[in-house]
This record gives C-alpha cells, structure tokens and sequence, in this order.
C-alpha cells in the first residue's frame, strides 16, 4: 500500500485554529509505527517486491526529513544571535561552518540535540537539505516521490553544494535522468567531471574549504583495545605520507622483524610523531588520562578501565601502566597522578594526590586523633566567593567530566572551559555543583543563544534542553545511570512500593 502523509497547511504567519493545534498534537502522540508484511508468508519475489517498496519508503522519509530540518531552520534566524557590533559576535574560527544563510548560528548544535547525533553530523545533514532546496529542487522531488533513492541524492548535494544554483541545476538535469542506473561511485565521477567542465572554480573553492577544516582525530577500532589515528590532508601529501611509512616498515622486514607489515607501518607512523631517537630535541609533553578501579589495577577483577575516554580492558591497562612505571601508583617522570574517589554509582566525591592521601592518612581525624571514629577525610572541594574556581575545584571537576559535558560533543578537557552552569552574575555559586566542562563552541552557544536552559543536578548530571523542547542528558563518565522503574504486570506493579516511612534512596 502507497506511504501517505498527512499535512496541515496554514498561511505563513498565521495562526493555528485550536482544531488544527489539537489534530497536530493527536498525530504527534503517535508513537511510530511501520506497517509489516508477514515475512514468513512472502514468496522470494514477493520479498524482494518488499525490500523495494521498504527503500521508497526510506527514501521518501528522506525527503521529509529535509523538509521538517529546513522549517526548524527557518524557525531559528539570525536575527536572534548577536549583532556584529555586540560582544560574541560570530567572528573568525566561532562562526558556523558550514553557515546557513540567514539561519542561527547556533541551530546546528540544536538539530545535533534534537536528533541525538554529533553536530558535524547535524551540520553535514543541514547544508544537504539546504542544497535541496537553494540547488536541487528536481533530486528533492525525486526523492519524495520514492524515484531516487537517499546515497545517490546525497552524492549530487555533496558535490554541488558549493556551486551557483544555475550550475548545480545543469548538473542534476544531464545526470537525474540516468542516475539510477550509475554506481554512487560513477555519479560522483560523473558529477565532478561535469561540474569541472562548468565551474571549475567551485572545485577549487571546495578543495580550500576542505583542506581549512583538516584535522587529526582518534576514534575506537573494531578491534579490542586499538584505535584509528585519521589526519585529513591533501592528497598528494597523504600519498607521500603512507608511501615513506611503507619503505620504512619495508627496511625494518628485511632486517628480519617478525612482525605482520601491517603492524610494522603502525609503529613506524608512531615513531615518527613521538620521535624517541631525536634526545636533543626539546622535549614535547603529551596528557594521558587513565581512568581504572583499584581492584582491576591489582588483577582481582576484569573490570574495564579508560584511556582518554575510550575503553580498554583490565589486561591492557596492567600492562600500559606496566610500561608507563606506575603499577605501584607512581607519578611517571613529568607527569601527575590523581586519584579519584567514587561512591557505588560512579560518582565522584573527591580527588586527591598520592602525597595528600599520605598525609591525610598519617595524621587521620583532627577531631579523633585517637581513635577509628570513621569521620570523612575526604571530601568534595569547598565552594568559594570568587568568580575563578580553585585550584582543588578545578581538579575535581576536570577529573569528574573529562570532556566537554555538552551531549555528543567529547570535545576533549584541555580545550574546554570551567563554565558556571547557574551564571555567576545571576548569583550562581562558584562551586563543583554549579562547574562543568563546556568547550569554547558550547559555552558560546550556553551564554549567547536564546531560548537554552542548562540545569546540572548536584552529582555532576548535565540536563541540556533546546529551544524546541528537547532534553538530554549527559551523566559524568563511570557514573552509572539510575535504575529503571520496576515494571508492570497486569496493570500493577511487579515488587510491592516501599513503606512509607523507609529512607529515601540516596540519588
């Protein structure tokens, strides 16, 4: 059966009348649904007939999807972010890219909330729907008519996006008749070949833009343990790179290495960053935060630990600080060590050295110095008057969130601010219940964008809501999430409720 949808139109500008308001509400309380076929019922070419109908349907949705982010979009203008003559003003690397014209700056970072995904993501899905409507009108409308499908559609927006509409529109008319019948690989062969012969300035323009937002980054592998080191760089420069890696890891298997080349190659590239050899260079010093349970440091569980934010198992980690030096918990030679405390949840409640807890152990309880008399002394850092927090605040919180706090964005700590969530000129307290870890981007959007609330409960927990009414929730890493409520049965529920007079739970 045809995928219908159902539309309410209204004048631009106008209102709603309260039938329309309550038939939108109706639909929007829908939970989704996807009519089905019996799998099991289906003839082979009746499921293939299926999977067909399934990618019109997928394709369609894709064009839906690009309307409902464009009328967000249109919803957010620029007339609600700061003038240019204004403190905050988007200027220099803080303004948004890619940039909507006439849109927010700030509306990719509530379509990433929105959509519960990372803002390069939102970003990228943005400008593609912009490109929709400002260039390709006639893939948009075959998308919506399930004619073409989604990565074929996305191969024209992504390289004519940076085009004139007029040459964009030459493109899409040579090429949409056929470009079903292409390879996505072949299309955007086809595309550039065209859109060199037509604007060939548009290629260099995007060859600029991509190599101005070039980047390295590390991701988690697939494989245990590991993870990828990815640099974007121009692409004579990269085959150079990879070509000197090669020869190198080449030497090393002549002169009788063991080893896969692969692993060979892997080493060499580190090597080369690190540069042990090189003893006269000024030395260069690189953070590594450690996240790992006592008890899996001794070998009495597998618990897993973290290694700057990405998990590594319990053997791995005993043997990367097997080589660091620090089994035996010692700072490595021009490095810190910080010891946090945490509660049975994960939270954090306190952060110490190992000379303080040396101290704090010799001298014990002031009050009972005589005596266990199990006094806590430890405990998270006080909150002070100032507007800059402490040296013991800064730690504590650095060590609680370890990243930019805002959701998905993992914006490592170092390049992230100490922001005070309840602003401290409104009265909000220069304290660790009051202090999280905001990127630059993210502080910009907390403090300069309309319409956002930031509320952070009292354990570090980082509720984030959007102009629109999305909240999510962002909890400091290792602290685990509360339980579920318990479920029902029979429209009662399953453990009995707790008496009246029990201890409220302590979250």
């Amino acid at each position: 059966m045809p995928r219908t949808y159902v539309r309410i139109m209204t004048s631009a500008g106008s209102l709603r009348t309260p039938i329309e308001a309550a038939l939108v509400g109706r639909l929007l309380e829908r939970p989704p649904t996807t009519a089905r076929l019996p799998v099991g019922a289906l003839t082979r070419a009746e499921k293939a007939a299926e999977l067909q109908r399934l990618q019109a349907r997928k394709t369609m949705d894709a064009a839906y999807e690009a309307e409902l982010v464009l009328g967000l979009a249109d919803d957010t203008p620029d007339t609600l972010d700061p003038p240019p003559d204004q403190p905050g003003a988007k200027t220099g690397s803080w303004a948004p890219e890619p940039e909507l014209p006439g849109v927010s700056q700030f509306f990719t970072a509530e379509l990433a909330v929105v959509l519960n995904c990372g803002r390069r993501t939102a970003a990228h899905l943005a400008q593609r729907a912009w490109t929709y409507r400002a260039r390709l009108p006639a893939t948009w409308a075959a998308l919506a008519e399930g004619a073409l499908d989604e990565p074929r559609a996305r191969v024209l927006a992504d390289v004519l996006g940076p085009t004139s509409p007029a040459v964009a529109r030459q493109v899409e008319a040579r090429l949409l008749p056929e470009a079903t019948q292409l390879s996505t690989g072949r299309l955007r062969a086809r595309s550039l070949a065209l859109l060199l012969e037509l604007d060939s300035e548009a290629v260099d323009q995007r060859r600029e833009a991509a190599q101005r937002s070039a980047d390295v980054r590390s991701y988690p592998s697939p494989l245990e343990g590991m993870s990828t080191l990815a640099a974007d760089l121009p692409t004579p420069v990269s085959a150079e790179c990879l070509d000197v890696v090669d020869r190198l890891a080449g030497m090393l298997k002549a002169d009788g290495d063991p080893r896969p080349i692969g692993q060979l190659r892997a080493a060499v590239l580190a090597d080369l960053i690190r540069r042990p050899w090189h003893t006269g260079l000024p030395g260069v010093t690189a953070q590594l935060t450690i996240a790992a349970a006592l008890d899996a440091l001794a070998g009495r569980t597998d618990r897993p630990g973290e290694v700057n934010g990405q998990p590594i198992t319990a053997a791995a980690l005993r043997e990367l600080l097997t080589q660091l030096g620090t089994l035996e918990l010692r700072a490595p030679e021009g490095g810190t060590l910080t010891c946090a405390l945490t509660d049975a949840d994960g939270a954090l409640r306190a952060t110490a050295t190992l000379d303080q807890l040396r101290r704090l152990a010799r001298r014990g309880c002031r009050q009972h110095p005589h005596g266990d008399c199990g006094c806590p002394l430890l405990d998270r850092p006080p909150a002070t008057g100032a507007y800059t927090p402490t040296a013991a605040q800064h730690a504590f919180v650095t060590t609680r969130d370890r990243a930019c706090r805002f959701p998905h964005c993992g914006q490592r700590v170092g390049w992230a601010d100490r922001d005070h969530v309840i602003p401290h000129a409104h009265g909000g307290a220069t304290d660790c219940a009051n202090l999280c870890c905001l990127c630059r981007s993210h502080h910009r959007l907390k403090t300069l964008a309309r319409g956002w609330r930031f509320v952070m409960d009292d354990d570090g927990t980082l509720h984030v809501t959007t102009p629109s009414g999305v909240t999510r929730t962002t909890r400091p890493p290792g602290m685990r999430p509360p339980a579920p409520d318990p479920p029902e049965r029979n429209g009662a529920p399953r453990w009995p409720p707790p008496p009246q007079d029990a201890d409220p739970p302590p979250f």
